[in-house]
């Protein structure tokens, strides 16, 4: 596994957060040695929810989304969950930080309903996305090309569909990071 030392990773989670998505690619990344800061919306803790049904665990975020900024952090995930889903996409500084993290050239991640946070930041359209397949019609309505596979990676943003494809998207995510290292040692 690649050597994320010295690396810093965003997550953006809220109430009703599917647990796995959010403690999957954040282990995965903390592994590899990836420094994880969890922020949410109000800065409060939020609980987690199972399959969108079942409570999961409480979780106490490092800060509230609108004191992070883009420029301390080297990639961006986005767990989903229906709940945890529909109120980032809600919140501007959300939108405002996916839009920063991509200007940037820095990887943004994505799974199951979390790709609904990319429409309203505005970043879909031309792409190939994947997502909860109930998320397919509204990213094909914002102008992206929908793909039913584990894992879609297009222009920075790295999508995945649903649990079943966590190491597919963690394993994408240490990638991508390991290989900004590439790119900035071969420029």
């Amino acid at each position: 596994m690649a050597d994320l030392t010295g690396k810093n990773v965003l997550i953006l989670a809220s109430q009703g957060v599917e647990q796995v998505e959010l403690t999957s690619p954040r282990d995965t990344l903390s592994d590899a040695g990836a420094t994880i800061t969890l922020a949410a919306p109000s800065g409060k803790d939020f609980q987690a929810l199972q399959g969108d049904w079942d409570r999961g665990e409480t979780f106490s975020p490092d800060q509230a989304i609108d004191a992070v900024k883009a420029d301390d952090f080297d990639a961006l995930v986005l767990p989903g969950g229906t709940l945890n889903a529909d109120a980032l996409r809600q919140c501007e500084d959300t939108q405002a930080l996916v839009r920063a993290f991509l200007d940037a050239g820095k990887p943004v991640a994505a799974i199951c309903h979390a790709p609904w946070i990319l429409i309203e930041a505005g970043v879909v359209k031309g792409r190939t996305l994947t997502s909860f397949a109930s998320v397919a019609t509204d990213l094909k309505n914002a102008g992206a090309e929908w793909v039913d596979q584990e894992l879609a990676e297009d222009g920075g943003l790295i999508t995945s569909r649903t649990p079943d494809d966590l190491e597919a998207f963690g394993n994408a995510i240490v990638k991508a990071l390991s290989s900004n290292d590439d790119d900035a040692a071969s420029a």
